[in-house]
């Protein structure tokens, strides 16, 4: 017994005991610093916030959730679905090299400080956006989608219209101060969601740490990447008439979670309100049900990126990069991807009058960009179209199969190359729908055509490389407008549930066939 006391009585023994206890205090101290800043940025009057169980799409606390206020860096949120929506789509590449305007350069800070007329590739612009908050790489990717920042920006807001943030309007493509760039807390928290759901593929940018620009490397603004466990991103912002402003996804034993903080009152205050909204309503999240956020590989802690380009060099890159598919943005009609209509989630990733209206009405600047050569339709004749299809809607019988259609040079095509190559193949026909009842439940959409002969020859090739995972599934073809603006969009149906369409759908992907699933 004496040798025991006598090893607790050390000096050792009294040193260890001293750190342990001095670590506690020091741990809880923090907890109550915490508390008290969570409690204080709840009485802030700028304050909004919001959970949502992203499994399900139950909103497990909000304050002041649809309140008007300004995004500030959130904004980038938005020009990050574009950019990822670009690169799906094969409109440009992680590669591909994005030119710097003077008005891009001149953009204030946070920002990269490359140079006018000066490039970097997509993949730094992305990076830059996550980690630093760029504002100078945020503008360059806007003029390079958009032709202008003006115009990106209502591509902005149509898309976040056909999302469901029917509340958020955009100005421009970094968050910089705009009175008339507002959103809702509810809004970011589709957003956060639709990233995660619609890009699984590019979404682990958001996780991102650092990463080497030329001879410096860059460290992430957000403080809870690496900090919480199950934090994976997404956003940071910050503007004096916005407060400071966070976006945060989790994913931790089985549950999901977003969470979203408007006008915290200091990056400390903001940062423990999160931290309190993740601790507190995570218990509450389910476990089961369909994940609506998909899984994303984490990216590793530093990312090496190639030295930015110099103005000098530019002409002599551009000459050997290109881009893979000269295309306009995509239309309303040529994909349909849901998330259940409930809470905060976006009930579908286009809709026509939203999305075509706002494309059509914004003239196209006169650019050498690749990515604008194509005409944008007459504001007329998308309107009707829309009004068409709302009053119109039908399917079509399912004819025989005609021999299957296989899209030019390769299988792994994207919807808008199918739609193009489905529109060379056959002319535009004069057919009327005829009011039959769509199959129920969940369907899975490969592309659309003009024609819908074409339709069912997408389809037949399509079950044909989906093997067992479309054994029963019923290819049918939904037709929209009349004459020669009906379209005939190219759908499996007949899956009773969720997983069943996403399994289908990830057969065809693993086949090259591009496609979404959507609930009926």
């Amino acid at each position: 017994m004496s040798r025991s006391i006598s090893s607790v009585s050390s000096p050792r023994s009294a040193g260890f005991l001293a750190k342990v206890l001095t670590i506690l205090s020091m741990a809880i101290a923090v907890v109550a610093v915490d508390s008290v800043n969570a409690e204080a940025e709840a009485a802030n009057p700028k304050y909004a916030g919001i959970v949502v169980d992203a499994r399900t799409g139950n909103v497990l606390y909000s304050e002041n959730a649809d309140r008007l206020q300004y995004p500030a860096s959130l904004t980038k949120m938005m020009t990050l679905y574009m950019t990822f929506e670009a690169l799906e789509q094969g409109r440009i590449r992680l590669d591909t090299p994005v030119p710097f305007s003077a008005h891009a350069a001149a953009q204030a800070p946070t920002k990269l400080g490359v140079r006018a007329g000066g490039t970097i590739t997509v993949e730094q612009g992305i990076l830059g956006l996550v980690t630093l908050s760029a504002n100078d790489a945020a503008t360059a990717l806007g003029e390079m989608l958009g032709g202008s920042e003006d115009r990106f920006a209502q591509m902005m807001t149509a898309k976040a219209h056909a999302l469901g943030m029917t509340r958020t309007t955009y100005r421009n493509a970094n968050g910089l101060p705009n009175t008339a760039q507002m959103t809702t807390a509810r809004d970011q928290a589709r957003l956060g969601i639709a990233l995660r759901q619609h890009f699984p593929q590019y979404y682990g940018y958001f996780s991102a740490r650092a990463f080497k620009f030329g001879n410096r490397v860059i460290r992430s603004h957000n403080r809870l990447v690496g900090s919480v466990r199950g934090v994976d991103g997404i956003k940071t912002g910050y503007t004096r008439a916005a407060g400071f402003n966070l976006v945060s996804s989790l994913q931790v034993d089985g549950k999901s979670i977003v969470g979203v903080v408007l006008g915290g009152a200091s990056t400390p205050a903001r940062d423990s309100q999160m931290r309190t909204l993740l601790a507190t309503y995570l218990p509450k999240a389910s476990a089961s049900g369909g994940m609506l956020v998909a899984q994303s590989k984490p990216m590793p802690e530093m990312i090496e990126t190639p030295a930015p380009v110099s103005p000098a060099k530019v002409a002599q890159l551009t000459e050997k990069k290109t881009i893979a598919a000269n295309q306009s943005p995509v239309t309303a009609a040529a994909a349909d991807v849901g998330l259940p209509p409930k809470g905060p989630l976006p009930d579908s990733r286009y809709r026509t009058a939203s999305t075509e209206v706002a494309y059509a009405e914004t003239a196209a600047p006169k650019t050498d960009n690749p990515l604008l050569t194509q005409p944008m339709p007459s504001p007329t004749k998308v309107k009707t179209v829309a009004i068409k299809q709302q009053q119109e809607q039908a399917s079509v019988a399912v004819p025989t199969p005609a021999p299957a259609y296989m899209p030019p040079e390769q299988g792994d095509t994207s919807v808008d190359e199918l739609t193009t190559a489905s529109t060379k193949a056959a002319p535009a026909k004069e057919v009327a729908a005829r009011e039959m009842p769509q199959p129920s439940g969940w369907v899975v959409q490969i592309g659309v055509s003009s024609n819908r002969e074409t339709a069912m020859d997408l389809l037949a090739n399509a079950k044909a490389k989906g093997g067992k995972a479309l054994s029963s599934a019923k290819p049918f073809a939904v037709a929209y407008g009349n004459g020669g603006d009906q379209i005939y969009r190219a759908r499996f149906g007949g899956f009773d549930e969720q997983r069943d369409a996403v399994n289908a759908c990830k057969a065809l992907k693993k086949a090259g066939v591009k496609c979404w699933a959507a609930a009926q």
